[in-house]
């Protein structure tokens, strides 16, 4: 059976590390990968405005040809002891979607794999970002009203994405699709969390895509489980619904982090 790493950041990320590609590279082989990609966070679209203090969310448009040259060098050298393939994390934002797709159209041929995200949230006209920071979450809920507000605009806006016509090269997998939980100790979910998600799994199964198992969470004081959480990636297996393991690696030696509880989850 393969041993895959399916979402993993490089020293391109401007919120990551300057760790190399080699090192991440390395690290999954010691570690007894078969397969990498490289998920680079996707340029975000013309006219839309980084909301977070250091506007450093994703690979600046500037930087992609480089990204895309070091990724492809570094799969040939590692060709015979590891897959690696060149993707991206592509940002799905509402009001954003002719520009996404755009951008698809034009680099989508060379990638091998890709995930689609939500993490910036409409609201009024102004955008957020759900993650960035517990600071943010808790503004953000006073802003819709409350933190069950905010998972539950999260959610409606992972919907749309998963609806989103973005063209042929429209990643196939829903990043952390229950991304909200971030804070969840300080900002419970809603009773009503697991049910909402559940009718997200169907729309995804509908569609035949697949879900990022990422255990970054796992790794988040406030958070402390994977994306998706354990009630729904018992459902998501259940229903058929491929679970790609993803560390969410920006640093090297994250590389693979918490692979046994995708195996104890996933592959039992």
């Amino acid at each position: 059976m393969k041993k895959i790493d399916g979402h993993v950041h490089t020293p391109f990320c401007p919120h990551g590390s300057s760790d190399a590609l080699h090192e991440y590279a390395e690290r999954a082989i010691r570690l007894g990968f078969t397969e990498l990609t490289f998920t680079e966070h996707a340029p975000l679209p013309a006219g839309f405005t980084d909301p977070v203090p250091d506007k450093d969310s994703s690979l600046p448009l500037t930087r992609i040809e480089q990204y895309i040259h070091d990724v492809q060098e570094v799969k040939k050298e590692y060709s015979k002891d590891l897959m690696i393939k060149l993707g991206f994390e592509v940002d799905y934002i509402e009001g954003f979607e002719a520009a996404t797709a755009s951008f698809l159209d034009e680099y989508g041929e060379v990638m091998d794999d890709g995930i689609l995200s939500v993490h910036f949230l409409l609201h009024r006209s102004s955008y957020y970002c759900l993650d960035y920071s517990e600071e943010g979450f808790d503004e953000l809920s006073r802003l819709t009203g409350s933190p069950e507000k905010t998972y539950e605009l999260y959610y409606k806006t992972v919907e749309r994405s998963i609806l989103a016509d973005l063209g042929k090269y429209k990643p196939k997998r829903i990043g952390h699709i229950t991304l909200a939980h971030k804070f969840k100790k300080l900002f419970p979910a809603p009773e009503w969390d697991f049910m909402t998600v559940s009718r997200l799994l169907e729309l995804v199964r509908k569609a035949g895509y697949e879900l990022d198992y990422n255990t970054a969470g796992l790794r988040k004081t406030n958070c402390r489980v994977p994306y998706p959480y354990e009630k729904a990636a018992v459902l998501a297996r259940e229903m058929g619904i491929p679970l790609v393991y993803g560390s969410d690696a920006h640093i090297a030696s994250d590389t693979g982090a918490d692979y046994e509880t995708y195996e104890e989850m996933v592959i039992k």
